[in-house]
């Protein structure tokens, strides 16, 4: 039986310093950029700049920037 991968993001503030928050533990990728995708404003409010997703402790991609597009 194959285990199944946890997703996590790493938040960090615009020096690129880890911010607190994003400690959640996701079951799938799509429910961890779910997750981003709806709470990005309020991360933002609190400082975070940018995301990195990882599935089981290895780096997927990031970083994501939280600022609105221009």
């Amino acid at each position: 039986m194959s285990r199944i991968a946890e997703w996590t993001w790493r938040l960090e503030d615009i020096d690129g310093r880890p911010v607190p928050g994003g400690g959640e533990v996701f079951p799938t990728q799509s429910d961890a950029e779910t997750w981003i995708g709806e709470s990005w404003r309020g991360l933002r409010s609190a400082g975070v700049e940018s995301a990195h997703l990882f599935a089981d402790g290895e780096r997927v991609y990031g970083p994501l920037s939280l600022r609105p597009a221009d």
